[in-house]
């Protein structure tokens, strides 16, 4: 299976359950009427789950309250403020998407002309097709954000952060967890100090930072800054991918060895398909170490390639801030952090049941 076919498949089961999920609803609760008319199902016990789900709900409310306020925000128009009761309350008085068309700019499937020679031959003929737009922001707003270069800047170096992490936080892992070697209490507890450093020295080790890589030559570099990063992620990530892999049995890999699996078939086919909650969280937080970080990115990157951290900080006028423009853009931006979150969600809550396992 390719990883676009376990990707739609994926894709395909989340919006099938999505689907099904009303129907499931009314299944539970035409059950749950039919044993409290029976007497199988006690009203008391449906009661307090009632009241535990409302609670439940009201709690998420109030915590998403700051994040519906900044979205009434961006819909102000020009004239949001974040100061003034006037611009925005808890039900709107007008919604003007300019905002966010301003940050996202045109939807448009880009236009191309491909040539194509018949070898062995002179005829040469050309194929195109134009450009086709869902949204024209010049029909909205008279000029667009620079967001997709800095989401391109910030997808390339989370992208990269994440797999030179990966590549030395699973083997690095699987043998603090599984292995017995001269040294290894002396290297897991040098991780400890490492997540440390940076900490400790502060402002010292950002000048030095800059330093090692204007002498290099690197300070505008993007897949450095993503090896930098990734490297910051490992000795924390390590430790915590370790623990997990600590609460898998060992009986199950002794059973694959006695069937005359090899080590790296054990670990491959064993240890890290029952290790997949604890990679979706090191993922996460891996991806949000390239996505969020802010000063590093300032300092060593030049302007055409701002992440997204630092071209919201750019709209920061000495005098003024354009509040709706500034919401919109945060949250576009923040949108991709709840949709891995999402993706990943079912892997890091497979690992909450994983300990009534028996090896």
């Amino acid at each position: 299976m390719t990883v676009r076919e376990w990707f739609s498949n994926r894709i395909r089961n989340d919006v099938r359950t999505v689907v099904q999920k009303p129907a499931e609803w009314r299944e539970d609760v035409a059950y749950t009427v039919d044993g409290m008319r029976r007497g199988t199902i006690d009203p008391l016990d449906v009661a307090k789950t009632v009241l535990a789900t409302l609670a439940t709900i009201v709690f998420v409310f109030v915590l998403l309250i700051p994040v519906y306020w900044i979205f009434i925000i961006a819909l102000q128009g020009e004239g949001a403020t974040l100061y003034s009761t006037d611009s925005a309350g808890l039900i709107p008085s007008q919604f003007d998407p300019a905002a966010f068309v301003w940050v996202i700019g045109d939807i448009a499937i880009p236009g191309a002309i491909v040539g194509i020679t018949i070898p062995f031959t002179d005829v040469e003929f050309y194929i195109s097709w134009p450009r086709i737009v869902f949204l024209d922001a010049s029909n909205y707003v008279d000029s667009t954000s620079d967001f997709p270069r800095y989401f391109r800047n910030s997808m390339f170096i989370s992208f990269w952060t994440v797999v030179f992490a990966m590549l030395m936080i699973v083997p690095a892992a699987y043998a603090f967890s599984r292995r017995e070697f001269a040294g290894r209490m002396k290297l897991l507890y040098g991780y400890i100090l490492f997540t440390q450093v940076g900490a400790g020295l502060g402002i010292a080790s950002v000048i030095a930072l800059y330093t090692i890589f204007s002498s290099m030559g690197v300070t505008n570099n993007r897949l450095v800054l993503s090896f930098y990063y990734a490297a910051m992620a490992v000795p924390f990530n390590t430790w915590l991918l370790k623990t997990y892999m600590d609460s898998i049995p060992t009986s199950l890999e002794e059973a694959a060895i006695m069937d005359g699996a090899s080590p790296f078939r054990v670990a491959w086919e064993v240890v890290l398909p029952l290790a997949k909650p604890g990679i979706a969280t090191i993922f996460i937080f891996i991806f949000l170490v390239g996505w969020m970080e802010f000063i590093i990115a300032q300092l060593i990157l030049s302007p055409e390639h701002y992440t997204l951290p630092v071209g919201l900080f750019s709209l920061i006028d000495e005098h003024n801030v354009p509040w709706g423009q500034f919401s919109a853009f945060a949250l576009v931006y923040a949108s991709p952090v709840v949709f891995i979150y999402m993706f990943a969600q079912r892997y890091i809550e497979d690992g909450f049941s994983f300990g009534g396992t028996k090896g």
